[in-house]
Order: structure tokens, then sequence, then C-alpha cells
């Protein structure tokens, strides 16, 4: 067993894991944050997609021991006073999901773009959503909600 200290979504969890655990298996069945989704895991469907230390990276392809001492952002931190945060109440109110299933992944890219400061251009959230797949959208209702939710900030 390894100790691994991390801070996930303001709160700081120390525990002992085994050493080939992924962090995407740490998060959901150590820690219970289970908004994390994995799908592909192979690092191609972004649905595990987590934010380490602010970048946006594939918790499915990463070891919990390789976490420690981050900080670590997930779906459930992007919550505000009880409520959706601007970028979740953008995708629901531009219809921004189906299933559900990718879209953790998806707000957790869109958060780190959206952190980069300067308004982003639809060809900026397009090369973004490269890196993840959707079978239920088309995806132009993610790109709306998320150049809603840049405006709005």
């Amino acid at each position: 067993m390894i100790p691994v200290d991390v801070t996930v979504n303001g709160h700081r969890h120390r525990e002992e894991v085994e050493p080939r655990l992924l962090l995407s298996d740490f998060l959901r069945h150590t820690l219970g944050l289970t908004g994390t989704h994995v799908g592909c895991e192979h690092g191609v469907c972004g649905a595990c997609t987590v934010r380490l230390d602010g970048a946006a990276v594939r918790s499915c392809l990463l070891l919990a021991c390789q976490a420690d001492g981050a900080e670590i952002g997930t779906v459930e931190g992007l919550a505000q006073d009880g409520g959706l945060g601007t970028l979740q109440e953008a995708f629901r109110e531009h219809h921004a999901l189906q299933c559900g299933f990718c879209t953790p992944g998806i707000l957790m890219s869109a958060a780190e773009l959206l952190d980069g400061g300067a308004e982003p251009s639809r060809e900026d959230v397009t090369h973004m959503l490269s890196g993840h797949l959707c079978r239920c959208t088309g995806y132009e209702p993610i790109v709306e909600a998320i150049l809603s939710a840049a405006r709005s900030a």
C-alpha cells in the first residue's frame, strides 16, 4: 500500500492505496465521487476528465499515487452554494446534454478553457471538444453552452 495525500474539491484526503489503483477508481470507489465517469479506460472518450493542479487530465490514465500532493477538481466541485455552477447552468439552459455520461468530463475541460482568462472563440471550444466523445447531442448545444457561460463570466 502507498500513502496518497490529495485535496479534492477543497477537501483534504489521506488514504492508503494499492500502487496500481487508477485515479478514476480512487475518486469513484475510495472517495465516493461518482461524477467522474469511466468510459473507454484508454483516455480516448474524455468521460473521466478531472482537473489536476488546474489542468484537465484523463483520470483513467493516471495512478492515484501519481496525484499525491495534488489539488484535484471533479464535477462535484463545480457546484456553487449548493446549486448549479455557471457552466452547469449554461448546459441546462442550452440542453447541452442528453444521457449525461460524457457531460462531467466535458464540463471539466470547459472549466479549464474558461479559466484561461480570455473569452474563447468557437474554434477554441470545438478544439477542446475534439478530445471528448458524445454520442447524443451532436455537439452544437455543448458549444453554445460553453460560449454562453464564457459571456456571462
